[in-house]
């Protein structure tokens, strides 16, 4: 009877605290492409355990408690920890509902405080992954030569081996021979292999390595960026961009985008923070043109489709035939020599005979001339585009854009019909940041709906949502004391944790209603005194528990915060707002929660005693 008595006491306020924490994760089911993927297993394993202890609460728990549980109960006060903690905590509350606005004011003098961490926190998609791997992708300038590009490869791979803490580097230029690979050959790709961590100079960091390398590895002519080589497949499969942060410039003329793409390189190149900036040269490639004169070659009896065919096949090249050698087959194709073609003079002396008999030159009906072209054409959106790479190292993502976003709106003035787009992982941030903004308040509205059903009380249900923020405390300071961004991890482990501080909200305010019920009940909440005193009692019951909650997040949490590896970051941004948290958490339960209490329920009236 007493377990029976207990679990109905006890079981809606539990059961709809675990629900709490499971509609919390909602936020993390809508993020969507690589944040999605990369958080949904994380999301789903956390609701299914919950949904399952939730029912399991509610249930199985009880059942098994009536057979599990026999003989006399040791009394809690019999524990000398729960006696200590109580000992402890019962003069801080009774001192705390003596001045209840005082308390609240102190909370949120404290709330108001950690503006300062929140708004000197920088915004990243990700923290940076230590993959044990660097790449090396410079750029340089188009229309170098593969034998200059050899060079240089070997001139970088030289400079990068100097580093004591190389193990090998592999290098290459151009791409593979495959559709899906567009690489220039203007653009390198070197792998560095690091030795092992103990083979490292003492105090030697991934970060300050990459600096290092990027102070050896000056060359005239090269533009370097060096990206973590698995995040910078998945960037360039995503949005193409090479870098962290890239710039996208859309329009209609070639030339007026490689103009604009300069200009906005000179912007962003001296913001703080900004190790690389590199724009396309769009139009750096020489072409040989060949302008046929229509009415020259009509004197001739020659059209537009004579002329064509006549240079397209001497110069490159017909197919006339196959052998075969084996089980292959090998096309046969004709041309000029080379030193019949490989000069404008040469071109212009190409033969041609025409119908009536007559033999003359490819220059007495075409203009030939070199002439300034598009090295590669890119488009997007049916837009011809250029690209802006730029590199960051040492400053968060959200600042070094804004500021750069600034530098270019003071530098750069764009004509009708251009337009510039920011892409790379901060693309990414800025699509999980406006999904966040749509989905949070939306399941922030859902957890009240939740409260409200369970203490039928609008003032129960907003004094646990107007004290969640304070749980928040904690989590900001932390991540700024530790140097962390804010990026998705951390959105994600703030969340966690939001669901945490509300589950012991609940219990806490089940507990003291149960106790000012109690006392009511039996006649003895007559006055403020007799309220505070109610609350006391509920509130002490509350202590082990809370403390327990609190003890059992941090020591699972810390391994975590202390953990190395690849991934390990990602892992320390999703704990670190818990475990700070989880500190303000404990106050917020303790201390601000019965004061509200008392404040919104203790309005005596002169004839009738303390209102409910």
């Amino acid at each position: 009877q007493v377990i029976s008595h207990a679990a109905v006491q006890v079981g809606p306020a539990l059961f709809t605290s675990l629900l709490v924490i499971t509609f919390s994760f909602l936020p993390v089911f809508t993020l969507q492409a690589q944040e999605g993927r990369l958080f949904a297993p994380l999301a789903f394993t956390k609701t299914y355990s919950m949904a399952a202890a939730a029912g399991l609460a509610v249930t199985l728990i009880p059942v098994l408690m009536g057979y599990l549980i026999r003989g006399q109960i040791p009394k809690e006060h019999g524990n000398p920890i729960n006696r200590a903690l109580v000992g402890v905590y019962r003069p801080l509350l009774r001192t705390a509902l003596a001045h209840p606005r005082a308390v609240l004011a102190v909370a949120l003098l404290v709330l108001l405080a950690s503006v300062y961490p929140a708004t000197h926190i920088g915004a990243e998609f990700m923290p940076p992954l230590d993959e044990g791997d660097v790449l090396y992708m410079p750029s340089a300038l188009p229309g170098i030569s593969p034998g200059k590009v050899t060079q240089l490869l070997q001139q970088t791979d030289r400079l990068i081996k100097t580093v004591p803490e190389v193990a090998s580097v592999f290098g290459k230029v151009g791409r593979a021979e495959t559709a899906t690979d567009p690489a220039p050959l203007e653009m390198f790709e070197t792998t560095i292999q690091f030795k092992p961590r103990s083979e490292w100079r003492a105090g030697m960091t991934p970060e300050k390595l990459v600096q290092q390398l990027d102070q050896v590895v000056q060359v005239p002519g090269l533009t370097n960026i060096w990206v973590p080589p698995i995040r910078n497949r998945i960037d360039m499969l995503a949005t193409g961009i090479k870098s962290p942060i890239g710039v996208k410039i859309a329009g209609a003329d070639l030339q007026v985008i490689d103009g604009l793409a300069r200009q906005v390189e000179a912007a962003v190149r001296n913001v703080p923070g900004v190790t690389s900036a590199f724009a396309e040269r769009l139009t750096g490639g020489r072409y040989v043109e060949v302008n046929i004169d229509r009415e020259r070659a009509a004197r001739y009896g020659l059209n537009i489709s004579d002329v064509q065919s006549i240079v397209a096949a001497p110069i490159g090249g017909e197919e006339i035939g196959e052998t075969v050698e084996g089980l292959q087959r090998f096309p046969i194709s004709v041309r000029y020599p080379r030193e019949l073609r490989d000069s404008l003079q040469g071109l212009r002396d190409l033969p041609i005979l025409t119908d009536r008999g007559a033999q003359i030159r490819l220059g007495d009906v075409a203009e030939i001339r070199i002439a300034d072209g598009p090295s590669m054409i890119k488009s997007e959106n049916a837009r011809l585009s250029g690209w802006v790479y730029v590199d960051l190292h040492g400053r968060p993502m959200s600042t070094a854009v804004r500021e750069m976003q600034q530098a270019v709106a003071r530098g750069v003035r764009l004509p009708s019909g251009y337009s510039i787009s920011w892409s790379g992982q901060f693309e990414y941030l800025a699509r999980a940041t406006e999904r966040l903004k749509l989905v949070v308040p939306a399941t922030l509205g859902i957890i009240f709906v939740l409260l409200y059903l369970t203490f039928r009380r609008f003032s129960d249900a907003a004094l646990i949502m107007a004290t969640l923020p304070f749980a928040l405390v904690g989590g900001y300071w932390l991540m700024f004391l530790l140097g962390y961004n804010m990026s998705v991890a951390s959105a994600v482990g703030f969340i966690a944790l939001g669901g945490v501080a509300a589950e012991i909200g609940i219990v806490m305010l089940v507990y003291l209603n149960q106790a000012v019920a109690a006392r009511s009940a039996g006649g003895r909440l007559n006055d403020r005194s007799e309220l505070d005193q109610a609350i006391v009692e509920g509130a002490a019951l509350r202590i082990r528990p809370v403390a327990m909650t609190v003890a059992v997040i941090i020591a699972g949490l810390l391994p975590i915060m202390w953990g190395s590896g690849t991934g390990s970051e990602v892992m320390r941004r999703i704990a670190a707002p818990m475990v700070g948290g989880m500190i303000t958490a404990l106050l917020l339960s303790m201390l601000v929660i019965p004061s509200a209490y008392s404040l919104i329920h203790g309005r005596a009236k002169a004839a009738s005693g303390v209102s409910s």
